[in-house]
């Protein structure tokens, strides 16, 4: 049986046709009759930059927010612009995870591409004494992720 989150992730997702959409916190939370913290808990969480979303929130009377999909014609300048805001200078493991899983379904990258990526930042493959995974995670990712562009 499904989560309610589970259940307004997927109903968000259907309404995305356009790449973008504006909700009422309050208005779906009554629809789907629970608090609207189950809302904000759902968008926190399901609609990260890291999934390839945009999220931009105002409060107060009639107060809404507005979901729009990251992904744009331009692979390149997608895949830079997760580097420069999402990335930087250090990235842990589930994040990366979930950055390569938006590649792959935008078909950015192949399956073996994810695969291959995944591998070679994980905590296994990086294990330091000087516990500093999240910065060279990041450097080779950005290094890996540079280079599948540039190869187009």
């Amino acid at each position: 049986m499904k989560s309610i989150s589970d259940v307004i992730e997927q109903f968000i997702l259907e309404q995305l046709t356009d790449g973008q959409i504006n909700l009422s916190r309050n208005e779906l939370a009554n629809f789907f009759n629970c608090a609207p913290s189950q809302i904000n808990y759902v968008i926190t969480t399901r609609f990260t930059p890291s999934r390839g979303f945009d999220v931009e929130s105002r409060r107060g009377g009639g107060g809404y927010i507005k979901i729009s999909k990251l992904i744009n014609s331009n692979k390149a300048d997608y895949v830079y612009n997760l580097i420069n805001n999402y990335i930087n200078d250090e990235i842990d493991y589930n994040n990366s995870l979930l950055i390569l899983e938006n590649l792959f379904d935008n078909e950015i990258i192949s399956e073996s591409e994810r695969n291959l990526i995944a591998v070679a930042i994980s905590n296994k493959s990086l294990s330091n004494p000087i516990k500093m995974e999240s910065k060279i995670r990041a450097k080779i990712l950005t290094n890996l992720l540079i280079s599948l562009i540039r190869e187009e």
